[in-house]
């Protein structure tokens, strides 16, 4: 019973720990460091030309307001340029961004359909920029992220800048309370990595690099983002976050258009792990090394892992001290489980019947994340996750 008991513990706090307790202790280990450094002031004259990099497949319903959005930035205009690869694009959108082209819009195209992360590596030969900023088609961007993520590069020790992914909050939008909350906490996350060192990652929607550190990644590569981003921080600069750089998009149409992504991610994850091995060694890189694997690594292995060992090892205990035995301690935290479940249960039922009760999203997403680990674990292991991406349908 005493072994039992430990293992539930241990694997209970491994959860804890993955969702919450990182956050708190990050939170502590930032008010301290803060007692011990001083702001450092940004070089407001820092305006070197960047390019605005787009790998975009079958985009023509956003090319127009992409470009217009590009051009509206903040920043010198004569100091940013636009590069468009639309490998594989056959529903018009080489031949309409062609038409800005006296507005500083370069377009790359071969009818070959490679994966993002093919037209990525074979774009960056046409990036002349001391910096590059990465986004999505699909995306707009608030008009001073340029600016702000130039403004920190200012600091030579920086080699990436993510921005902040945000979610367009509509009504119709049936995952757009339950992914926009989970996206509010990831960005306190990453705002309070970046300021205890490093952020963990950088956010395909918007992120930037020096040009000169980019490295070609493997043309399988699931998650180029977290790959390309991470690669620049094991060579000893650091990502930092700016919330106010941003890119806004819809939320998915629906949990289940959202699982699709999950999935992707969560299979890219394990793959990142396999290919990002050296980092989990926390002698050789510190405390970059304490992020990453508290913020991610938990999350796509052990932390999912430990949901169905808790419950199980839970009813263990629980049948052992008598199952309506209120008095013990572990019944109520068995209870409280299947009460947490059957709320999941009822968030799931009432996604499919389109009915919004968002304080039961909050589980059914939970889980939903997390089965998403299971599955994308399948798809890795088994080799069927393509490098193209799947759109997930977004909402009106």
């Amino acid at each position: 019973m005493l072994t039992l008991k430990i293992i539930f513990w241990v694997f209970l706090f491994i959860v804890f720990y993955a969702y919450l307790g990182y956050g708190i202790l990050l939170f502590i280990l930032v008010r301290i460091k803060r007692i011990f450094t001083h702001k450092k002031h940004e070089n407001v004259n820092y305006e070197p030309e960047v390019t605005l990099f787009v790998a975009a497949y079958n985009e023509k319903d956003y090319v127009d307001k992409k470009v217009h959005n590009s051009l509206e930035m903040e920043y010198p205009s004569n100091k940013i340029k636009q590069v468009w690869v639309t490998d594989g694009s056959d529903d018009g959108t080489p031949d309409l961004l062609k038409k800005y082209s006296n507005n500083g819009v370069e377009v790359h195209h071969i009818p070959e359909r490679g994966g993002k992360i093919g037209a990525m590596n074979r774009g960056m030969q046409f990036v002349k920029t001391p910096l590059v900023i990465f986004s999505d088609g699909n995306t707009l961007l608030g008009k001073e992220s340029v600016q702000r993520i130039v403004n920190l590069f200012a600091d030579p020790k920086v080699g990436c800048v993510s921005g902040e992914k945000r979610i367009f909050n509509k009504d119709k939008d049936t995952a757009a309370g339950t992914e926009g909350i989970y996206w509010k906490y990831e960005s306190k996350l990453k705002k309070w990595d970046a300021e205890l060192y490093s952020v963990v990652g950088a956010a395909g929607e918007l992120f930037a690099i020096r040009t000169d550190l980019y490295e070609p990644v493997e043309k399988d590569t699931l998650l180029d983002d977290f790959i390309i981003s991470l690669r620049v921080a094991m060579k000893g600069y650091t990502i930092q976050y700016d919330p106010e750089a941003y890119a806004i998009e819809s939320a998915s149409a629906n949990v289940k258009e959202e699982l699709k992504r999950k999935i992707r991610i969560a299979a890219g994850g394990l793959q990142s792990i396999f290919r990002l091995k050296p980092l989990l060694n926390i002698f050789k890189y510190g405390v970059l090394s304490f992020q990453y694997i508290s913020h991610r690594v938990l999350r796509w292995t052990l932390a999912p892992l430990s949901l169905p060992i808790i419950f199980f090892i839970n009813l263990a205990i629980v049948l052992q001290s008598g199952i309506i035995n209120f008095s013990n301690f572990y019944t109520w935290l068995f209870y409280a489980q299947i009460a947490f479940y059957l709320s999941a249960a009822v968030g799931w039922y009432l996604e499919n019947k389109k009915l919004r009760v968002k304080i039961l999203f909050v589980p059914y997403y939970f889980l939903v994340m997390n089965y998403a680990v299971y599955a994308g674990a399948i798809r890795y292991f088994k080799g069927q996750q393509t490098v193209n991406w799947e759109r997930a349908k977004r909402g009106d």
